[in-house]
């Protein structure tokens, strides 16, 4: 939900998955899942259906995102802007994802970030909160832009400064009350916060990427 808005599809797919698994259609609508968009499948699904495997459910939704949950997805505005900025600025479009690596690759084909200069440097998927942090420290991230809280928490075992968007199930409260560095309404308003921030190594440009 920073980059696209898969609202829609995750929703679709979960309710699928869930209805193939069980048999019948499931005790789960919309308002209890959109709550639980961001965080990781198995974790979700457990906590809406704990009578069901989760991991029959996780893979079942992770062998018909494609059909089901991609087609709803689309951009969000700003987009192409954020990365025209990070590029301009000497950094990296690295984008670090809870969905699955198959997940990643599918949604960006899906909305025209596959190919050219509209491809991030890095699409990494499957990878949630602490562990994203690993990832993002291991690539130099400066900056990481993210729309949950858990993301906050990736920038802050990154040491990167965390930039929220409030366009996720996080609220702008949300993401202040768990130490966002910055919290903007959408990614519109990056390039020109962007343009406002110091690096910590501001002696030594480009060395370090900058995450979207």
């Amino acid at each position: 939900m920073t980059l696209v808005d898969s609202s829609a599809g995750i929703v679709a797919t979960l309710r699928a998955a869930l209805a193939d698994v069980l048999g019948v259609p499931p005790d789960v609508g919309e308002a209890e899942i959109r709550p639980w968009i961001g965080m990781p499948l198995e974790a979700t699904v457990a906590a809406l259906a704990p009578a069901v495997d989760p991991v029959a459910v996780a893979d079942r939704y992770r062998e018909t995102y494609a059909v089901t949950g991609v087609p709803p997805t689309h951009l969000l505005p700003g987009v192409h802007e954020a990365f025209r900025a990070i590029r301009d600025a000497g950094g990296r479009v690295l984008v670090i994802s809870a969905k699955s690596p198959a997940g990643v690759a599918e949604v960006l084909a899906h909305v025209g970030l596959a190919t050219g200069e509209a491809a991030p440097d890095l699409a990494v998927g499957g990878l949630f909160a602490a562990d994203k942090g690993h990832r993002l420290r291991a690539e130099g991230a400066d900056v990481y832009v993210g729309d949950h809280v858990a993301d906050v928490e990736a920038a802050r075992v990154a040491g990167a400064t965390s930039v929220g968007v409030a366009t996720g199930t996080s609220s702008r409260a949300d993401l202040v009350a768990a130490g966002a560095d910055a919290v903007l309404d959408d990614l519109t308003a990056f390039p020109a916060w962007l343009r406002g921030h110091r690096p910590a190594n501001a002696g030594a440009p480009g060395t370090r990427g900058r995450i979207a």
